[in-house]
C-alpha cells in the first residue's frame, strides 16, 4: 500500500482507492450519493481531502452491519464538513441504529424459522405468508396476488 506523506492534504482517486481498499468505481458511487466529496483541479481531476479516508472506512463499517446508504449519508451530514468521524461519532450514531438492526435480526430469525413452511406452497395464493405478507399486514384488505395487482394499478 503506498504511503502518502503527511504534508499532502489532498489525495487522487487512485490514492484514496489504494489506501481505503475500495474500488475507484465505488468511490465515484459514494461521491454521487453524497457520502464523500471531492474538489476539482484546474485539469478537472478529482482531489479528496485526507478525511475522506476515515469517511470511507465509516461507510464501509456501517454497510457491513447492514445500514442503508441513505441512513449513512444522513449520519455523515450531521458532522462538520471535512471533519474526520471520530470514535465518539461512531458510538453515538451506531446507538441510533441499534433498534433498527435488532428489528431486522428479529425479522430474519422469523423468516429463517418459517422458511421450510414456504417451500412449494405457492405463496402468492396464501392469505398469510411470512415472506410476501409478513405479520399478515394486508390480510384484512386483500391476500397474496390481489395485493400485487393493487400495487400495479396504483403505479399506472
Amino acid at each position: 500500500m503506498p504511503q502518502i506523506p503527511e504534508t499532502i492534504n489532498e489525495l487522487t482517486v487512485g490514492q484514496l482507492a489504494a489506501r481505503s481498499g475500495v474500488a475507484v468505481s465505488a468511490l465515484h458511487f459514494y461521491e454521487s450519493k453524497g457520502l464523500i466529496r471531492s474538489c476539482r483541479t484546474p485539469g478537472n481531476q478529482r482531489r479528496y481531502h485526507r478525511d475522506a479516508l476515515r469517511r470511507v472506512a465509516f461507510v464501509r463499517a456501517a454497510q457491513r452491519v447492514g445500514i442503508p446508504l441513505a441512513t449513512i449519508r444522513e449520519a455523515l451530514a450531521e458532522l462538520p464538513e471535512e471533519r474526520t468521524p471520530t470514535r465518539e461519532d461512531w458510538a453515538r450514531l451506531s446507538e441510533t441504529w441499534r433498534a433498527e438492526l435488532d428489528e431486522r435480526i428479529k425479522q430474519l430469525n422469523r423468516l429463517r424459522d418459517h422458511l421450510t413452511d414456504c417451500i412449494g406452497c405457492g405463496c402468492l395464493s396464501l392469505d398469510t405468508c411470512v415472506l410476501s405478507n409478513p405479520d399478515d399486514a394486508f390480510g384484512q384488505r386483500a391476500s397474496g396476488s390481489r395485493l400485487l395487482v393493487e400495487r400495479r394499478r396504483g403505479t399506472e
